[in-house]
């Protein structure tokens, strides 16, 4: 009883502690630890968590490259766009100033007889420019010579939507040239080869994507609707 009493309180307890209670203490210790573990997650298992929860993590979004018109002196396009890519060159602008184009295409005509492909300004007097627009990119492009202005609603240059971009670039890249029509419906003209060769007829349709035309011809007296390629007819 006296050993018990002479005993300090700790003492006391240490020799009533029970070894299941040890080891439950043991784990309530040890749960702290793996919940900072659970709360030390990488960024990448954070944007895994946010994509599993429907929620897209965050871009960083910058300014937008879009295509622009500028109106130039009729016949000096090439000498535009040359002067407008050494400007952008010379004043550090490479990275807003990124493509300048001057839209062509190549055309079939048939001149007295003779088939010769020539090379057509799809629209005399404008500069395509591919950049991203402000205040300094602007500047570089309106004060080139030969440029008088924007194309725009009022002084705000207007970028061309996508449908509009999809188109020209199509048009110009063809692989096949366009053959020039240099006939209207209700023309006379002549059809210079095939079954009809010699024959004359009148231009009832145009079907300029597939590069022919409609002709109606006296045939044993009788108006007959055939299709002619462009390169086959000539006017009267």
């Amino acid at each position: 009883m006296l050993e018990q009493l002479s005993k300090g309180p700790e003492e006391e307890m240490e020799e009533q502690r029970d070894p299941q209670v040890e080891e439950a203490v043991a784990e309530l210790q040890a749960e702290p630890e793996q919940a900072e573990l659970v709360e030390a997650e990488s960024p990448t298992e954070e944007a895994e968590a946010a994509s599993e929860d429907g929620q897209e993590p965050e871009e960083e979004t910058g300014p937008k490259a879009e295509w622009y018109v500028v109106h130039c002196y009729s016949g000096m396009e090439n000498k535009v766009k040359k002067n407008l890519e050494h400007r952008a060159e010379s004043m550090g602008m490479t990275d807003k100033i990124l493509q300048v184009i001057v839209p062509t295409e190549t055309e079939i005509e048939i001149k007295e007889g003779v088939r010769r492909e020539v090379e057509r300004r799809v629209f005399p007097g404008y500069i395509m420019i591919r950049m991203i627009m402000d205040e300094d990119s602007w500047y570089v492009v309106r004060n080139t010579p030969g440029v008088t202005s924007f194309v725009g609603v009022g002084n705000k240059p207007t970028p061309l939507s996508e449908e509009e971009v999809e188109k020209i670039l199509k048009r110009i890249e063809a692989d096949e040239p366009r053959v020039k029509v240099s006939f209207e419906v209700g023309e006379r003209v002549r059809i210079l080869d095939g079954p009809f060769s010699e024959f004359t007829g009148v231009v009832e349709e145009i079907y300029p994507e597939k590069g022919k035309a409609k002709v109606m011809v006296s045939f044993f007296n009788r108006e007959t609707p055939i299709e002619v390629d462009f390169l086959q007819l000539e006017r009267v």
